[in-house]
């Protein structure tokens, strides 16, 4: 879902701003590390982060905007990740593709995306640039050139991508699709939020425009800047560029909530392109920033991510029945940057001699454990670590993109960016009995979804996935 053009890299730059975030980490312990955090909003109501590092060059920009494919209208899907790429096409002062040479010329990096709950813009360039970039990203904030031919090269961009990634590719949308589809009832929720290409082709010039005009505001969006750069500077540069930008008249948010599931649901889907069986199991999430959603990030620890997860021995150390467990909470992003009803999941791929059933019987050995007892102190220590550990490798994602990440999210969906200081003592409060009863309410079979993908044999029309 990332503009094509901007994943052009400076191999030299991003190697030389990764080893010295990474060695800024390293050099503090789990309990001296703190993250400087700035907070404030303009009369516009734009919110504004600021969180200074002076230990290399660089400075990560980011602009989030609260507008993701979850509440996209409802007869154009796929319209928020549209016009994620129409924000590449020009504005008022900066021509096609401008924007992207801007950056690429100064030796840095760019790249948008479209989430959830948000559509995010990031650029990480050399610091004495910071007052250009800031520039450049007020200029598409305020005058973006909508304009028809911009649209329709974009409705082909986006579609082709759309036939790339998910119809014409082996699992296309498995999980990461199909999984939201089958586990929640919600439309805003469940639609396919890749988007449907007759909604895309369809999409009419006035539509963008009143999108643009409605979500791509002040009042609608976080500006993070993390890295090399005084704030009283910032600040300055902040009010010159964005602080004339007015705001929109916001629509109520709409109502995002699920019901609690209480049945086990089960679909399979035909894949003519798959080589062989996959499986996944999705359970919904308990609210963000509960204790229970913090048991859920260590309970994710535990079972799925790496070779000492519970599923990972189990599946393929004992039994021997795949070679790999992928998985998480939020395949596409991490356990912080969403703000409505999200999943835990893990998906496996295996060998047509094997049978679903067998799939899930080893799960199930796997996990209940975790509902019938408490935890023992080494495993949630253990998953402690890990957790720690993930959250720092995140921080230096890509010269400070994932801090900037975490800021924007927090100040986006929580008004709260030092909440980025919290996360580890929060998993510190969970206990080992907080994970069992955690775990005993969701992760509960009749709390659970299962996708099964068959392969089919070629020249087969594949067959949509049904809900039970």
């Amino acid at each position: 879902m990332r503009s094509k053009q901007a994943r052009r890299v400076c191999l030299f730059f991003l190697l030389f701003i990764a080893l010295t975030f990474n060695l800024r980490l390293l050099a503090a312990s789990a309990d001296e590390f703190h993250v400087p955090v700035e907070y404030y909003k303009l009369p516009n109501g734009l919110r504004v982060v600021l969180s200074p590092d002076h230990t290399a060059p660089t400075v990560c920009v980011g602009v989030y905007y609260r507008i993701g494919f979850r509440i996209e209208p409802k007869d154009r899907t796929g319209f928020a990740h549209l016009f994620e790429h129409m924000m590449f096409q020009g504005s008022a002062n900066l021509g096609k593709m401008e924007f992207i040479k801007l950056i690429q010329s100064n030796g840095g990096i760019l790249n948008g995306s479209t989430r959830f709950d948000f559509t995010n813009y990031f650029e990480v360039v050399p610091s004495n640039k910071l007052e250009t970039i800031l520039w450049a990203e007020a200029d598409r904030m305020s005058g973006l050139a909508v304009t028809e031919d911009n649209l329709k090269n974009q409705q082909g961009v986006v579609g082709n991508e759309v036939k790339v990634n998910v119809l014409n590719r082996p699992y296309g949308g498995f999980p990461w699709i199909d999984l939201p589809m089958a586990a929640n009832t919600n439309w805003y929720n469940a639609h396919n939020f890749y988007g449907d290409l007759s909604d895309i082709e369809s999409a009419k010039l006035d539509e963008v425009k009143k999108f643009f005009d409605t979500y791509y505001a002040p009042n609608n969006a976080a500006l993070a800047i993390v890295g090399d750069f005084e704030p009283a500077d910032a600040k300055k540069f902040v009010e010159k560029y964005f602080g004339s930008i007015k705001p929109s008249q916001l629509p109520p948010q709409p109502d995002l909530t699920e019901p609690r599931q209480e049945k086990e649901k089960v679909i399979t889907k035909t894949d003519p392109l798959a080589p062989r069986p996959a499986l996944a199991i999705a359970y919904h999430m308990p609210d963000r920033n509960t204790p229970e959603y913090y048991a859920m990030g260590l309970i994710e620890q535990m079972l799925i991510e790496g070779n000492d997860s519970l599923l990972y021995k189990e599946l393929v150390q004992k039994r021997g029945l795949t070679d790999s467990i992928e998985g998480g909470i939020n395949l596409l992003g991490n356990m912080f940057d969403y703000a409505g009803p999200m999943l835990l999941s893990a998906d496996v791929r295996y060998d047509p001699t094997t049978t679903s059933d067998t799939i899930l019987a080893a799960m199930d050995t796997a996990i209940n454990p975790l509902l019938e007892k408490p935890v023992d102190k080494q495993l949630l220590d253990r998953a402690r670590v890990k957790a720690r550990s993930s959250l720092y490798d995140t921080m230096t994602q890509f010269g400070g993109f994932g801090l900037m990440d975490l800021l924007s999210s927090f100040a986006l969906f929580d008004d709260d960016p030092s909440h980025v200081n919290s996360i580890v003592p929060e998993f510190d409060k969970v206990t080992p009995e907080l994970i069992q009863k955690t775990a005993q309410e969701y992760l509960r079979k009749t709390n659970r979804t299962v996708v099964i993908v068959q392969p089919a044999p070629k020249n087969t029309a594949a067959a949509p996935a049904q809900k039970p």
